[in-house]
């Protein structure tokens, strides 16, 4: 099912900038601007296969970062796109990094257009997350797979499913998927077991309510666990 009023896909200096065009930093998402804003050939548009719903791509700079800021103030928009040919186009997923070669300290988003990964949007202020832990290095396969299964609605409770995230540390990354309302255990328990399938992923996995994690920074405990 197509979404109404689809935004177009879009990649801007802006989004990607700093406002110098010669500085890249280090751990910064790059791109070709000529190429993500041509336009597809006539034979591959006719072809076009729409998402249920459009995503959009988030990231967190770790340059950017400042103990001082108000959480999140750094996280900006730097993709969006709404048929599985915008997603793999010009293989962006490729250019716009796999999740071993960010920064350590990036946080690098996929979440549904117009919900915005943080606490405070509406849609996600009454949710949680799933998370599932790899050693630096070793999540690109499933950070794929999981936009994959989020982006092709192979999750029972999609619905309930505000984006993914991944974060990049010294020792491990983490993916964690961000849901809408954490009291409804039996859709959040099914993404959950859903999730572990989709990345052969073994170990135990916890759910955290974001109200927990407001309080109790890394003190929050699972309230759930498959």
């Amino acid at each position: 099912m197509a979404v109404e009023e689809t935004p177009k896909p879009t990649v801007t200096n802006d989004q990607i900038g700093d406002g110098d065009d010669n500085v890249v930093v280090d751990g910064e998402v790059i791109g070709d601007d000529d190429a993500a804003s041509a336009k597809l050939p006539a034979p591959i548009a006719r072809q076009l296969h729409p998402l249920e719903n459009s995503w959009t791509f988030w990231f967190d700079n770790p340059s950017a970062k400042s103990k001082q800021a108000a959480w999140g103030s750094s996280i900006r928009p730097i993709y969006t796109f709404a048929t599985v040919e915008e997603f793999w186009r010009f293989d962006i997923y490729n250019n716009i990094y796999h999740p071993s070669k960010l920064a350590v300290g990036a946080d690098f988003h996929c979440f549904k257009y117009k919900i915005e990964p943080k606490w405070e949007d509406p849609v996600c202020a009454n949710g949680g997350k799933w998370t599932v832990t790899f050693p630096r290095g070793k999540s690109d396969t499933c950070w794929l797979y999981t936009l994959l299964a989020m982006i092709g609605e192979q999750f029972y409770h999609g619905d309930e499913i505000c984006g993914a995230v991944v974060n990049v540390r010294n020792r491990q990354e983490k993916i964690a998927i961000w849901t809408k309302n954490a009291s409804n255990e039996a859709a959040q328990t099914s993404i959950g077991r859903q999730w572990k399938e989709f990345l052969d992923y073994n170990d135990h996995i916890g759910f955290i309510f974001h109200e927990d994690a407001k309080k109790h920074d890394r003190a929050a405990k699972n309230r759930y666990v498959i």
